[in-house]
């Protein structure tokens, strides 16, 4: 991994932002609408809403450990405030990648029912949930299945903020700073 400062970020760091984008907008859409959906849907619903989310922590892990051995492009022409907004909307952006996942599978480790429906990523991959939730005594768990997705939706409210930040800040320099940052994170 290169420590040396480039205008762009690696194949790889573009590779991971884009598919973890692409995967949380559309657990996003998914959980928007489910309340929509058929009754015959909403299992397959949640189901692939869970699948990606876990999906998107074994892929928060690579991007971490990614970025601890890879220096990311220098943010040239930024004013002092600018560089301390995105540095710290960054570290909130990956803070929020890690605990959305690990909050929606505590949330659905303490379900009541989860030892009846077993748990699979895509369907395909058996995974498993939280044991030491899972053993709880049925009150406790049914208190912290809770508290676990009222944690879940105020981490998703947080990361909806923090994304529309990003993406509006990213819109701003590039069109109206003329900055063209969105080339370092584009292939």
């Amino acid at each position: 991994m290169s420590s040396q400062p480039s205008h762009r970020y690696s194949s790889i760091a573009i590779v991971l932002h884009w598919v973890t984008a692409v995967l949380m907008l559309g657990n996003i859409v998914l959980i928007w609408v489910v309340d929509e959906l058929p009754d015959e849907r909403v299992r397959w619903a949640i189901d692939t809403h869970k699948s990606i989310g876990i999906t998107v922590l074994g892929l928060f892990v690579l991007r971490l450990l990614w970025r601890l051995g890879t220096r990311p492009p220098a943010l040239d022409g930024l004013s002092a405030w600018e560089q301390v907004a995105a540095k710290w909307g960054h570290i909130g952006l990956y803070v929020l990648l890690a605990a959305l996942p690990l909050s929606g599978w505590l949330h659905d480790s303490a379900w009541k029912d989860a030892a009846a429906h077993p748990m699979s990523l895509f369907g395909l991959v058996p995974w498993p949930r939280i044991g030491i939730v899972m053993g709880l005594e049925p009150g406790l768990k049914e208190q912290l299945h809770d508290l676990f997705g009222e944690l879940h939706e105020w981490l998703a409210n947080g990361f909806y903020l923090l994304f529309a930040l990003h993406v509006l800040g990213a819109l701003k320099h590039q069109f109206l700073d003329r900055q063209k940052l969105l080339q370092r994170m584009w292939f």
